[in-house]
C-alpha cells in the first residue's frame, strides 16, 4: 500500500507535495507573466514608433505645405508666406507714410 493511499480517503498529496506544487505553478506563472510582458512591451514600443514617426511626418508635410515648399494637395492652397509678406508690407509702407520716416532719413544724413 502506497503511503498515500488510504483505502476509505482515497489518494491525497501531503503538504510539502502541496507546497512543491504550489511553487511550481507561481514559477511557471512568474514565467508565463514575464514572457507575455516582454512580448506586449515589444509590440507596444514598435507601434509608438510607428505613430510617432506618422506624425512627425505629417508634421512635417503640413510644415512644408504651409511655406509653399511642397505644392498643395487636392486643390487646398495653405501657403500663407505671400499673404503674410504682403501684409507686412502694406504695414510698412503706412508706417513709412504715417510717420514720414524716409524724411526723417534724409534729414539725418
Amino acid at each position: 500500500m502506497d503511503k498515500h493511499d488510504i483505502p476509505v480517503l482515497g489518494n491525497f498529496y501531503t503538504k510539502a507535495e502541496v507546497d512543491q506544487m504550489i511553487a511550481d505553478a507561481l514559477a511557471e506563472a512568474r514565467r508565463i507573466d514575464e514572457e507575455s510582458m516582454r512580448k506586449h512591451n515589444r509590440d507596444a514600443t514598435i507601434i509608438s514608433m510607428i505613430l510617432g514617426f506618422t506624425a512627425l511626418a505629417l508634421f512635417v508635410d503640413g510644415l512644408l505645405r504651409i511655406l509653399g515648399i511642397i505644392p498643395p494637395f487636392a486643390g487646398l492652397d495653405v501657403n500663407v508666406l505671400d499673404a503674410i509678406a504682403e501684409k507686412t508690407k502694406v504695414i510698412v509702407e503706412q508706417d513709412i507714410a504715417n510717420n514720414d520716416i524716409i524724411r526723417f532719413i534724409k534729414d539725418q544724413l
